[in-house]
């Protein structure tokens, strides 16, 4: 069985190469605040899947990697995937779109409520399209009264 590719398809190929992004984290609890650099290599599997591998420092001697699949569904019409990570166990289901703008791929996942591990969140990891070297990721979590809270931002630059 042959892929057919689709025009959302190579929508994703724009994400394609080597990013490296810096993590800003503010003091907290006594710990002076840092920045750590994170590198991600984006690859395609003939167009059909990307395969997102990042890697960097979680803390002193300790280094975090995660994997990310991303592709399209037609029979659903929607971006689908997943991610997992060395800093937790929970795989995240991604199912998400485009909007009408072409730069802004919002998916949608659901996952644990990490001051109550006993219920879930609905979260969404957005990706914006800066420009052809810049891109950022905003993951954010619907509260118990409908509305979203930011739980990180960061931009991606391209390596050259």
């Amino acid at each position: 069985m042959k892929a057919e590719l689709q025009n959302e398809h190579r929508w994703l190929e724009q994400l394609v190469g080597t990013w490296v992004t810096i993590h800003e984290t503010p003091e907290m609890d006594g710990n002076p605040a840092s920045s750590v650099e994170w590198t991600e290599t984006i690859r395609s599997l003939n167009g059909a899947w990307l395969v997102f591998e990042a890697s960097g420092p979680m803390g002193p001697g300790e280094t975090g990697a995660s994997v990310m699949t991303l592709g399209y569904d037609p029979a659903k019409q929607r971006y689908i995937g997943n991610w997992v990570g060395t800093m937790m166990t929970h795989m995240w289901v991604y199912s998400g779109s485009v909007d009408a703008s072409g730069k802004v791929l919002t998916l949608d996942c659901e996952g644990p409520d990490f001051e109550d591990p006993s219920k879930t969140l609905k979260y969404q990891d957005i990706h914006t399209i800066k420009s052809k070297d810049v891109r950022n990721l905003t993951s954010r979590c619907q509260q118990a009264d409908g509305s979203w809270q930011e739980v990180m931002t960061m931009d991606y630059h391209r390596k050259k």
